[in-house]
């Protein structure tokens, strides 16, 4: 009768303790859903982290680019700066969708 209380009472221990080890694995903070969830994001910053890196590697080419090669320096001042040579004349004109001023004028009357 003795060893049957003891066999009792060690199988609700162990049940209990089976049943503390469930729920950690599927509701606590290191669960198999919380595992998913970092694995996830990991994932995600592995890939950002690639694309940073890839960035990098462009930015860095640009910056040996634009320090060796002159007639590179020139086409990136021109595009951006909108410098002109010595005798050129620049017309720049309205983008698409913005008509000027005149149409400011045309609006207000």
């Amino acid at each position: 009768m003795m060893r049957n209380v003891a066999r009792n009472l060690v199988l609700a221990v162990l049940v209990a303790v089976n049943l503390l080890l469930l729920f950690r694995l599927l509701w606590s903070d290191q669960s198999i859903f919380a595992y998913a969830d970092l694995k996830g994001r990991h994932e995600e910053l592995t890939r950002r982290l690639e694309q940073a890196e890839e960035r990098n590697i462009e930015l860095t080419r640009e910056i040996k680019r634009l320090k060796d090669d002159e007639k590179y320096q020139e086409k990136i001042v021109r595009e951006r700066l909108n410098f002109v040579r010595e005798g050129e004349i620049l017309y720049v004109f309205p983008e698409k969708g913005n008509k000027g001023p005149e149409a400011n004028d045309e609006s207000e009357n």
